[in-house]
């Protein structure tokens, strides 16, 4: 049995806003923590455009933020969403679909620079992490317990440890060695669609050209484009779409060809937008995919944590969520083994592994329903169903979407509950076209069967919980 920090440094490999909040976690447990991160100080320069993706702050990532002593200054940074606004080809009136029916069920709009920013001030503040721009590990000896840092030049560099914690994305070199030694498995698929970022400008006087308190969608069946809006008045927009086929990326290479595209399926948004053809052209292509593993730790020297256990894509906005998530699941199994890293390594994954599974599954398919569902008149009958039986059933109904995003229950026991409830749904509006048609004294008999709901009382959303 081995303590943490008893056998040589603590590094944490990766400097991203999961591996930063896991430096603040082992900080706070007394350890000093050696990060090595490869890109440059996100602080002290421009960190380029085109592939951020705004990200979605829900409770599960609030919580830690709050842990840590940190959510004063996201709240600065955040704005509130309190639903979709839904741009339909073709109609002149945008559709509001509410999150919920609490004051508290919106979700936060974030820079993921800006969020990363503060947890790196926030982890420097401890007193008990240093981090290392510019420098990236390479290799890991586990035999001789060193790993290899390479610098900006090409140079590299020994660094001894005795644990490494793996926070080094999708790509992890981390992972890769401890798979190797421990005879685990990744299963890595791409989406086979892809995505592109760009910026629609703020006003000239400052402001907002839409609502800020939405999160803009253009579905379109098999692509969508969504915006997310920034403080500074502007909103970072993002375009999924397939690799090939029409309304594919292979089919937009030629600036008449973007131009034509996005004027015929996204009007509004592309008179908003004056240098649309050059963003588009300039801006990477960013790609997407779902990695899955088994074997997170390899004994008590190295475990993976954020994307290098378990990477998702976007679009149940849970992707940083979740492996903030991890890492306060991780904090809480080291203080439960302290005298034991390689249990409490092997519990942290037994507990997360089931709800990373259960979440990756549950974003593929809500982009089939951002992109093509939420105009679906049989989707918006459920969705607007499960509110109102929310409204009577507080204790035993909450849409899926609501109890991923604004519930602390497990990943998995939320898609579970899910699939029943949409039973139920499909049962009540079978045949119907309005809620009012729907029989709620039926509903009621259906839903007294149903357990009540943990991860929705008070302790799951403790006061001060929800940034404004």
């Amino acid at each position: 049995m081995t303590a943490l920090g008893e056998n040589g440094p603590i590094v944490v490999a990766g400097a991203g806003p999961t591996g930063a909040l896991a430096s603040i976690y082992l900080a706070r447990q007394g350890h000093d923590v050696v990060v090595f991160e490869a890109r440059p100080d996100m602080r002290r320069g421009d960190a380029g455009a085109g592939r951020s993706i705004n990200l979605a702050l829900a409770t599960r990532g609030i919580v830690p933020l709050v842990d840590v002593g940190v959510i004063d200054q996201v709240d600065a940074i955040t704005i509130p969403m309190r639903g979709r606004m839904i741009h339909v080809l073709g109609a002149t009136d945008l559709a509001l679909q509410p999150y919920g029916i609490n004051p508290n069920e919106v979700i936060h709009s974030v820079s993921r620079r800006d969020l990363n920013a503060i947890l790196l001030g926030a982890a420097e503040a401890t007193g008990n992490v240093t981090i290392n721009f510019g420098r990236q590990v390479t290799a890991v000896d586990f035999a001789r317990s060193v790993l290899t840092i390479e610098g900006p030049g090409g140079e590299t560099a020994d660094q001894p440890f005795g644990t490494v914690f793996g926070s080094d994305g999708a790509g992890s070199v981390i992972r890769d060695a401890v798979l190797g030694a421990n005879g685990g498995s990744q299963n890595a698929v791409r989406l086979g669609h892809d995505y592109k970022e760009l910026t629609l400008p703020a006003a000239t006087s400052g402001g907002f050209l839409m609502d800020p308190n939405a999160l803009h969608i253009w579905p379109r069946g098999e692509f969508m484009l969504i915006a997310l809006a920034n403080p500074g008045g502007d909103f970072t927009v993002t375009l999924f779409a397939p690799n090939e086929g029409a309304g594919g990326f292979e089919d937009l290479q030629t600036s008449d060809q973007i131009a034509r595209f996005f004027n015929a399926q996204f009007p509004d948004f592309a008179a908003l937008v004056p240098d649309l053809v050059e963003q588009f052209q300039a801006n990477p292509t960013g790609r997407l995919a779902t990695t899955r593993v088994s074997g997170w730790s390899h004994r008590d020297q190295a475990v993976l944590i954020g994307d290098a256990a378990h990477a998702i894509v976007p679009f149940h906005g849970q992707g940083m969520n979740l492996g903030m998530e991890s890492v306060r699941s991780l904090d809480k199994h080291l203080r439960a083994n302290p005298q034991n890293v390689e249990t409490a390594f092997a519990a942290f994954e037994k507990d997360r592994k089931p709800d990373a599974e259960a979440i990756a599954d549950m974003a593929l398919e809500n982009y089939v329903e951002m992109r093509a569902g939420v105009l679906d008149p049989d989707y918006v009958l459920k969705r607007e169903l499960a509110l109102e039986l929310e409204r009577r059933h507080p204790e035993r109904v909450s849409p899926r979407y609501n109890m991923v995003m604004f519930a602390t229950m497990p990943y998995s026991m939320a898609r579970t509950r899910a699939n029943t409830q949409a039973e139920l749904l499909a049962t009540l509006t079978n045949g119907k076209t309005s809620i009012g048609e729907v029989d709620f004294q039926a509903a009621a008999a259906l839903v007294s069967k149903l357990d009540p709901l943990p991860g929705l009382d008070p302790l799951a959303r403790p006061e001060g919980l929800s940034i404004s």
